[in-house]
């Protein structure tokens, strides 16, 4: 319908509220996004909102719309970039048709003199979480070049601080914070992956925001190619959080009639903190009605047992051993296809190898089923390695800028996934793979950046291509095998994002498995991604990524706070030290029900050497004390335990078997007091706000608490 003069939209959702200036033909603007705002009336908060006409670019203010454009008087970055061979450099639309849904908004518009036509979707989810597309499409004839399309969400005044992340390998997802000033703070991401570097999570806040404490609003450019993610401030009193695709020069020319559609750019307010906000993001993913539902399973992979040293006989006991400490399934990682020995060759070539496998991956499959256990295999589809059948057969299928390779990464080169043929042999050999075998679960790898990675025939930019070439060639895979699981990896964490886990189970958060680098990686990933879609592995007593020596009850108390894993040789571990490893996957077993749809919560822990994670349930909660350095304080202070019903009374009491934390207190003869099977029974009131008093621990230790419910909600002691 066309919109009227004093068409104002409300969307109110999940404790969210967003308001829509529709009025006249301009393109919408958003008046409000924060706090859910009950019964109103929109016209008078705009008139509220309003500035005065002075200070602008034009004569009246400028009213900057959710894809800001030079044509309104906006000198700021503007919502569309691109051209005609140097014409309709700027965009004017006017909007045709306004159509409301249940949860959202869908505006259409057009700009005659630019032969351009406009949709946007502004979508609010019940779990408060808000979300927005844009598709353009070229009405006229001849090419519409397009350099950008970005969309920004405002954000108010007392947005003083920003949030975002950097990183690389083995340390993805590291926190930054930088001033909101004016200007802009632009992330770009041109590593053709989601990378370990980008923004993930742009989060601009009230100042000293915490995990507990202070407005925040943020923003995820769903996404897993080249992305940029901005944050902007100007004089005028304008802020905002925007994100779209990163376009490399001449990757997206549109022909008449042809169209070309945003990534989601993900919104979250927050009005207590990080944690308000992670929650809206975990709320909306559980809703999925595809998100993983059955109990996560426990995996045992096999990389860091054997890395490429495959040997049925070897495999087979570690498969036993696996089964014996309670793994229900079994992956086994690279080196099973092709010429596949090392890092050096064989990617491409799908093919079980003979030489490794002479029978096949049957015999392997057989045992780990007859050990009650799923089976899983590793895969790097979208990769090849020039000394390969592949490569030799079809050098053209790898992705160049031309006539020249790009420099090779670990050995390998990209394979072109927008090409048609490459593209139908990849998914006919992975369709082979998943038919001729009995396997649940796939992991994806992706193990290099794309440089120069263009098409070779044309020499065009390709990343944009190989990017929805990608999700294709995932959808169409799950489409014929829709019981099969996906993990995504890509050299870890390179891969993260909401696009790719619309395809994808579960992510592999990075390659380093030792824990005290995990408490950081694990907790910001946790910002956007629910614990049930983290991997998190036991690795072996020295890490092999940073060699550090850490005890198997830091290892497995941290661990259990994801998609709980082992990753090492299981054969060569002690008696006790396999009792012990089977103590804590019966612990997990035993808590992933609450794990995995509770409520994630973090302390605002004064003292930097502990941290607190916690999650928690309707009855119950479960909390991890970390030590990660020695305190400055000798006892340390108290620590809250948030998220309980403050009305309700719990048991709170050490959890076995991380109740015996290495290094506590007792080792002394100083007992933490109530650090006992009795432990203390105090309100959720009590525990959110007092707390409890953190125990000496060596670095590297942690202690799990549990707090379980003992009165019903009525307030009645049931338990004690």
């Amino acid at each position: 319908m066309r919109p009227s003069t004093d068409d104002l939209v409300h969307l109110s959702s999940g404790g969210v509220s967003l308001v829509l200036d529709c009025r006249g033909a301009a393109l919408p603007a958003i008046v409000y996004w924060g706090e859910a705002l009950g019964d109103l009336d929109p016209a008078q908060l705009a008139l509220a909102a309003a500035p005065q006409p002075i200070g602008f670019s034009a004569d009246t203010p400028v009213r900057v719309s959710i894809l800001p454009e030079q044509s309104a008087g906006w000198l700021g970055h503007p919502g569309l970039a691109g051209h005609r061979d140097g014409r309709a450099w700027s965009s004017r639309f006017s909007v045709s048709g306004i159509d409301r849904s249940a949860h959202g908004v869908r505006i259409d518009a057009s700009d005659r003199d630019a032969e351009l036509n406009l949709t946007v979707e502004i979508e609010l989810h019940p779990a408060g979480v808000s979300r927005a597309r844009a598709r353009l499409t070229n009405a006229g004839a001849g090419t519409y070049w397009l350099e950008h399309l970005t969309l920004f969400l405002p954000v108010p005044a007392e947005t003083t601080e920003l949030l975002d992340f950097t990183g690389h390998h083995l340390r993805e997802r590291a926190p930054q914070r930088t001033a909101f000033t004016h200007g802009m703070r632009l992330r770009e991401n041109r590593t053709g992956r989601t990378g370990y570097d980008s923004a993930f999570v742009l989060v601009a806040g009230m100042a000293g925001f915490g995990n507990r404490h202070g407005r925040v609003w943020g923003v995820h450019t769903a996404f897993s190619g080249g992305a940029r993610t901005i944050a902007e401030r100007n004089y005028h009193g304008w802020s905002a959080l925007g994100g779209g695709e990163l376009l490399l020069p001449g990757e997206v020319g549109l022909r008449e009639g042809e169209s070309y559609t945003t990534p989601w750019l993900y919104g979250v307010f927050g009005a207590a903190g990080l944690d308000s906000a992670a929650d809206r993001f975990h709320g909306y993913l559980r809703s999925r009605p595809h998100h993983p539902r059955a109990p996560r399973p426990v995996v045992v992979n096999t990389w860091e047992a054997v890395y490429f040293d495959h040997d049925l006989g070897r495999l087979t006991e570690l498969a036993h051993a696996a089964a014996r400490v309670g793994a229900e399934r079994f992956v086994l990682d690279d080196g099973w296809f092709g010429s596949r020995r090392d890092d050096t060759s064989g990617l491409g070539d799908w093919v079980v190898s003979r030489e490794v496998w002479p029978d096949g991956l049957g015999p392997l499959i057989k045992v780990v089923r007859e050990a009650g256990m799923e089976f899983g295999l590793w895969v790097e589809p979208e990769m090849i390695n020039p000394d390969s059948d592949l490569a030799r057969a079809h050098p053209d299928w790898m992705m160049a800028a031309g006539d020249r390779l790009p420099p090779p990464a670990r050995s390998q080169q990209v394979l072109d996934l927008g090409n048609p043929a490459a593209f139908d042999h990849m998914l006919e050999r992975l369709d082979a793979l998943l038919t001729e075998n009995d396997i649940s679960y796939l992991k994806w790898d992706h193990n290099r950046d794309l440089v120069d990675a263009g098409h070779p025939g044309s020499g065009r930019a390709g990343v944009h291509d190989q990017t929805n070439a990608t999700y294709r060639l995932l959808d169409d895979l799950r489409a014929r095998h829709p019981g099969v699981e996906i993990e995504s990896c890509s050299s870890g964490g390179g891969r993260v994002d909401l696009e790719i886990l619309e395809r994808t189970d579960r992510i592999w958060a990075s390659d380093c498995i030792d824990a005290h680098e995990r408490v950081g990686i694990q907790r910001w990933t946790s910002l956007l991604v629910p614990l049930e879609l983290i991997g998190s592995h036991v690795g072996a007593g020295r890490s092999h990524t940073t060699h550090r020596v850490l005890p198997l009850s830091m290892q497995a108390g941290h661990a259990i706070f994801g998609h709980f894993g082992i990753e090492c040789d299981l054969t060569t571990r002690s008696a006790a030290e396999l009792a012990e490893l089977a103590a804590w996957v019966d612990l997990y077993k035993e808590v992933r029900g609450l794990l995995h749809t509770g409520t994630l919560v973090h302390g605002d822990v004064a003292d930097p050497a502990y941290s607190l994670t916690g999650v928690v349930g309707e009855d119950d909660g479960l909390f991890a004390i970390i030590a990660t350095a020695t305190s400055d304080a000798y006892p340390p202070g108290t620590v809250a335990l948030p998220g309980l019903d403050p009305d309700r009374l719990y048991h709170v009491r050490p959890q076995p078997p991380g109740d015996v934390a290495d290094g506590n207190a007792a080792a002394w003869g100083a007992a933490l007091p109530w650090c006992t099977p009795q432990g203390v029974h105090l309100t959720g009131r009590a525990l959110g706000s007092s707390g409890l008093r953190l125990p000496v621990l060596y670095p590297d230790r942690v202690l799990l608490v549990r707090a379980t419910a003992v009165d019903d909600q009525a307030g009645r002691v049931v338990a004690s």
